[in-house]
């Protein structure tokens, strides 16, 4: 008994050891990505759209196939009827059995079952390029929503941060409003903006808590009290994506970007769509065969149950021809209606291209525009820092008053803020465009 104590104890602890680490657990970029890769409602819905294509493939090969069918019939009727060995009229009652067996199979259709076979292989690798290409979107999404989370925190450290020197500002300016250096006034002033701090701090944590709300959601994850990202703080990565030109991303782009690829396929899908159509111009040729027995409790002078069956069975077997000679325009009609399908998708294949250079041309010039308005800011910061200091010692003098000392301070909040946002507006336009490159999503 105390053995078996012993080992619900043990296994108990494990458990708890387990919740504890799950409840822990610390997200990286690269592993949100993977998980919602593999657990998005999207994706899964696309999948099962994949097992019906698979599906429509394997109906394409049955086609081919003869079909096989068996019948049978059992029947009864009572009546007037005429005995053939008396010659006389009597009423009777008579039960019956027929059977029957039947395969067809079709010989030649213009060879437009073989174009549908093609055509469903085609289909398989296109709604896989649809499939990848929604995968791709769900990767930069969830990239865009890892970023906000990590942009979100290192706004609250600021926040906080700030705070903190505010806080020793009121401690210091306490001290000189009570010897007469500064009026009541400043640190009334002071007090007005610590307490606008803390409001930061509040809408910062808010933002913290939403921005992780939705990546859990990206992620199908519902416990978002225990959810969180790894505690990293990401400098700008390095890349030469910039070395090469917009041209040379986007010629690129077109070997291996999986809605270019699915754009292709949906043309060459419509080609076959169109093959067969002028398929159904041709004669059908179609072969048969069938075989059937019957007994009668009327016939028991041919012998038992098993004899009938066997004397009266029989065996028809051929051929039929269909020759298309008129169907009120629908053959022509059909085949008019696929080539404007393989006109769309071919417009739709060069619409595509472009919205692509497109997105390429503007994601070239974000990742150029944005680095400038992080180094901008940057250096904003950093001479707003230094008038700070100049007017922290200007106002511990009583030379500035507290107003035009907050308004310093509130300069400094603004462009420490102001770093945040565009250091990770630029290293989101620089995954983008590294990801059109071929580069896989990292902030390493």
């Amino acid at each position: 008994m105390l053995h078996v104590m012993k080992k619900i104890i043990v296994i108990a602890l494990v458990f708890v050891v387990g919740l504890i680490n799950a409840q822990q657990k610390k997200w990286t970029l690269e592993e949100c990505v993977t998980y919602a890769v593999e657990n998005n409602l999207t994706v899964a819905q696309y999948e099962q759209d994949m097992q019906n294509i698979l599906l429509d493939r394997s109906d394409a090969y049955g086609a081919l196939l003869p079909d096989l069918n068996a019948s049978t019939t059992v029947s009864g009727n009572s009546g007037l009827s005429f005995n053939t060995a008396s010659q006389d009229p009597v009423t009777t009652s008579t039960s019956n059995v027929g059977a029957n067996l039947t395969s067809n199979v079709l010989l030649f259709d213009g060879l437009r079952n073989y174009r549908r076979i093609n055509r469903a292989k085609l289909n398989v690798i296109a709604s896989q390029y649809r499939l990848d290409d929604i995968k791709d979107d769900i990767r930069l999404m969830v990239a865009n929503a890892y970023l906000q989370v990590i942009s979100n925190k290192e706004s609250l450290i600021v926040f906080k941060a700030q705070y903190a020197v505010t806080e020793q500002d009121l401690k210091r300016t306490k001290e000189l409003v009570e010897s007469g250096v500064v009026p009541k006034g400043d640190l009334l002033e002071i007090e007005a903006t610590a307490a606008n701090q803390q409001q930061q701090i509040v809408n910062g944590e808010s933002l913290v808590l939403i921005s992780k709300i939705n990546l859990a959601q990206l992620l199908q994850i519902t416990d978002y009290d225990s959810f969180d990202i790894a505690e990293e703080k990401f400098n700008i990565p390095p890349s030469n994506i910039l070395t090469n030109s917009s041209k040379e991303i986007f010629n690129k782009a077109l070997t291996f970007r999986n809605d270019i690829k699915f754009s292709k396929a949906n043309v060459e899908l419509a080609e076959k769509d169109l093959g067969i159509s002028k398929g159904a111009r041709y004669p059908t040729v179609a072969g048969f065969f069938n075989y059937n027995t019957r007994w009668s409790d009327q016939n028991n002078f041919f012998g038992g149950f098993t004899d009938q069956l066997y004397k009266f069975d029989g065996i028809s077997y051929g051929a039929q021809i269909n020759v298309p000679i008129f169907n009120g325009f629908s053959v022509k009609n059909n085949i008019a209606r696929a080539r404007i399908g393989v006109e769309k998708a071919r417009l739709q294949f060069e619409q595509d291209k472009l919205d692509l250079e497109t997105d390429i041309n503007q994601a070239y010039v974000d990742v150029t525009s944005f680095l400038k308005a992080y180094e901008a800011a940057e250096k904003t910061l950093e001479a707003r820092r230094l008038a700070y200091e100049y007017s922290k010692e200007r106002f511990n003098v009583g030379l500035m008053n507290a107003f035009d000392f907050s308004q310093a301070q509130s300069r400094v909040d603004n462009a420490e803020a102001e770093v945040i946002r565009t250091k990770y507006d630029y290293i989101f336009r620089l995954k983008i465009l590294e990801f059109y490159f071929g580069i896989p999503i990292s902030l390493n």
